[in-house]
């Protein structure tokens, strides 16, 4: 019995020093509650890696603009983007919307 009270009182000693409890509170610390903190360290890191992701969609993006734009040159392709994208028309003219079932967004 004598021997597990030792080894109880052991850890209790350990536990209950003050640099031990110091310490102990200073990790704690820095790891959660501090404005440095690793879980804040955490988000940025993700915020940056999806800030990533956008800036490499957006550059895409102006890439197939860059090409598309410079096929619309001509004022024969503007006309025919135009009624291609924006159902745009010319006066005293009818447009008929075609849209096939395989073609419509399923909710």
């Amino acid at each position: 019995m004598k021997l597990n009270e030792l080894r109880h009182k052991r850890w209790f000693k350990l536990l209950t020093n003050k640099y031990i409890l110091t310490l102990s509170l200073f990790i704690i610390w820095m790891l959660f509650i501090d404005t440095n903190s690793w879980l804040i360290h955490h988000e940025l890191n993700q915020d940056i890696e999806e800030l990533k992701q956008n800036k490499q969609y957006y550059i895409n993006e102006i890439a197939k603009d860059k090409a598309t734009f410079k096929t619309l040159n001509d004022s024969v392709e503007i006309e025919r983007f135009a009624r291609e994208n924006y159902f745009m028309k010319r006066p005293n003219e009818e447009v008929y919307i075609i849209e096939y079932e395989d073609s419509l967004q399923q909710n």
